[in-house]
């Protein structure tokens, strides 16, 4: 057989082989694409709570009553979303930059703080050791390297305020929602495996908690209440917020916020929040006196300039929400330990000082402290003489500053 035709038949095989292999692939794929239009979103899309309608739930998803004004972060509209996530990732956006990381000294608290005396430290982000009435209390606790999922997502720029070896036994953890920075499941479920704590969340959020192997989580609404031990009960919130674990999960769970009545004084914790009406933290006044307002300061800009988002207060309005809950001690959380938005590591507590040199009214009772430093609260006194409030105009025509406008 003349080799020129044997050469040629065997590309023809060849190329027949490829094209009828390339046919195979291109089935199964389409076949695969048709499948996942009918499984993928289902399952991108869980269905985490079912219940009876309400001021806040449609029957399907939770909503803000005071209106939500979260459509997406600002400068999203430059391009769409997808150009703002790929400035976001490639840093083509002109944010200022972070530390890779910042030295941290953990402390080593101790096993338990009895009667009404309470010490709170911070241990980086929203989460914060809560010690008083012999309770060891967490808020939000994540002690993952990144804040996302598997694996992925801001890393962590803070260590850990308190290394998790050293952690005291846990009594008691709340979940404000479920994005990953606050609800980071390989954490709470190590917690739950060694302390079996009682663990108090909203709606919805139960659902994943019991995927992760944690099976008994004590829900309630805004406006419930469950007692603890020692005095101690857990009344969940109203905040300002949303939530999501996927693509299109949003909102089929509850975000709140708490307020821990305990006879010394009431402990709020804010969750994450934006402002919203303003009208929620004399919701969680109504409980009794708050004797310490732990405050979020962080992740409020997306763009130059700005000073808060729909979704989380900066130090404007988190001094705000600290002048009406009428605490006597505040301390501020989520900055500086994950990166999620446009400002500058320190640009937080730095603004959160200039807001207290414009109000008066709350000068030196709310700031921020460093992560992993115990703070001894003081106790109750009598109410203090009412100072004149200040407006939120004030605040921001006494912040015109070129110390101000320069932080970035």
């Amino acid at each position: 057989m003349d080799p020129r035709r044997l050469s040629g038949s065997m590309t023809i095989s060849i190329l027949r082989r490829t094209a009828a292999f390339a046919g195979r692939v291109l089935f199964f794929a389409v076949v695969a694409a048709l499948l996942a239009v009918q499984i993928v979103p289902p399952f991108l899309d869980r269905i985490y709570y079912r219940g009876p309608e309400s001021g806040h739930f449609d029957g399907q998803r939770f909503f803000n009553p005071d209106g939500d004004d979260l459509a997406g972060p600002p400068g999203s509209n430059r391009g769409g979303r997808a150009g703002f996530f790929y400035r976001w990732i490639t840093g083509a956006d002109g944010r200022p930059l972070w530390p890779a990381t910042v030295p941290v000294t953990p402390s080593r608290p101790a096993v338990r703080v009895e009667g009404d005396a309470l010490v709170a430290t911070w241990v980086g982000h929203a989460t914060v050791l809560v010690q008083t009435r012999g309770l060891n209390i967490l808020t939000d606790p994540i002690w993952a390297e990144t804040a996302g999922p598997f694996g992925f997502g801001a890393p962590r720029t803070a260590p850990p305020g308190i290394r998790l070896a050293d952690l005291p036994p846990i009594d008691l953890i709340l979940v404000s929602h479920n994005h990953y920075d606050h609800m980071d499941l390989a954490t709470l479920k190590t917690l739950w495996d060694r302390d079996h704590p009682r663990i108090v969340t909203s709606p919805g959020n139960d659902t994943l908690l019991r995927d992760a192997g944690i099976d008994r989580v004590t829900v309630l609404d805004w406006g419930g209440h469950v007692a603890v031990r020692n005095g101690v009960g857990v009344a969940v919130t109203r905040n300002h917020h949303w939530g999501s674990r996927w693509f299109t999960d949003r909102n089929r769970a509850l975000w709140s916020s708490f307020v821990v009545t305990a006879p010394g004084g009431n402990i709020f914790f804010a969750g994450d929040t934006g402002a919203g009406d303003l009208q929620w933290p004399a919701e969680a006044r109504k409980w009794g006196r708050v004797r310490l307002a732990l405050l979020p300061i962080g992740a409020f800009r997306f763009s130059e300039g700005q000073m808060e988002t729909g979704a989380h207060v900066g130090p404007i309005d988190s001094a705000e929400i600290f002048a009406r809950l009428g605490a006597p001690t505040g301390l501020a959380v989520h900055w500086g330990t994950f990166r999620l938005s446009y400002e500058g590591y320190d640009t937080p507590p730095r603004l959160l000082d200039a807001v207290m040199r414009c109000r008066p009214d709350i000068a030196g009772r709310f700031a921020a402290v460093a992560i992993g430093k115990p703070v001894t609260v003081p106790a109750l006194g009598r109410d203090a003489a009412p100072t004149p409030p200040v407006s939120r105009a004030d605040v921001v025509r006494c912040l015109d500053t070129d110390a101000v406008r320069a932080m970035r």
